[in-house]
């Protein structure tokens, strides 16, 4: 029989059954089907960065068509996908593009976006350090690098970057897939392979889709309708009076329960909030 939960009433008694859930399902095990999965696959930090922007941009829509998608443009990008951009020109990046297509995201949006990342590696030498030249000291959250970052991807290329297929925080959105990619490169765990390991998780935002909105909404983080920027930034502030070391530290257990309805039937408490 499911155990019944009642609403926690305190952030100790929250953070006591987050923990809980935390223990039991933040493992490997339980990644799939995830685009994550993919990072697995690559074990220099170069490479899985790339891998981890790619599988963040497309993580939209039928999470079948996700996998696909993201399946399609790494096996064209072959074992190192630093390599292949640090050595081919944009004749080659058009080429393996051509063809591939993810619902809103074209081939040429995928060869922008794979532009991008090339001339940022080619200046920088990786996404990383394109992303450290991004944050100031004074920064409370992600979200001033984040954009700063995206300007910079955008201003290494010459070639158009939708605003779809890299969002900007100063326009309002979200930037879901965005967040989702930092908490993959920063945090570590059994889960977030954390390769930016000494940026501090402190300051990620929770990557906002339907389920983590409704989550946010049940626990009183939020009574915003809208899953824009404010409600994510409203959700991490509650997130962060149960884990202000890392606020986002809950994020693939309590979505990863709410998608998966083996899962979600095992656990009250999580389907007490969705």
């Amino acid at each position: 029989m499911t155990k019944k939960y009642s609403h926690p009433t305190s952030a100790e008694q929250l953070r006591e059954q987050l923990e809980t859930l935390y223990a039991k399902y933040n493992h490997r095990t339980f990644v799939a089907p995830d685009p994550l999965l993919f990072l697995y696959d690559y074990d220099d930090p170069r490479d899985r960065e790339i891998v981890g922007l790619i599988a963040a941009t497309l993580a939209y829509g039928r999470v079948s068509q996700i996998m696909k998608s993201v399946r399609a443009v790494l096996s064209r990008l072959g074992r190192s996908p630093a390599t292949f951009l640090m050595h081919n020109d944009p004749r080659g990046i058009r080429k393996l593009t051509a063809g591939l297509q993810h619902r809103f995201t074209t081939d040429h949006a995928l060869a922008g976006l794979l532009l991008a990342v090339q001339a940022v590696l080619r200046k920088y030498g990786s996404l990383y350090h394109c992303f450290l030249t991004c944050l100031n000291s004074d920064d409370t959250t992600t979200v001033p690098a984040l954009e700063r970052f995206v300007q910079k991807l955008a201003d290494q290329c010459h070639h158009n970057l939708t605003v779809f297929t890299l969002p900007r925080p100063c326009k309002g959105s979200a930037c879901k897939r965005l967040h989702l990619f930092l908490r993959w490169m920063i945090r570590k765990d059994a889960v977030d392979p954390g390769d930016w390991h000494d940026l501090n998780p402190a300051l990620l935002v929770v990557p906002l889709d339907t389920h983590m909105h409704r989550i946010g909404r049940a626990l009183g983080f939020t009574n915003r309708q809208q899953a824009d920027h404010r409600t994510a930034l409203e959700i991490t502030e509650g997130f962060k009076t149960v884990s202000p070391e890392d606020p986002v530290r809950y994020d693939f257990v309590l979505t990863r329960l709410a998608i998966r309805q083996d899962l979600k039937n095992a656990c009250g408490f999580v389907a007490f909030m969705i």
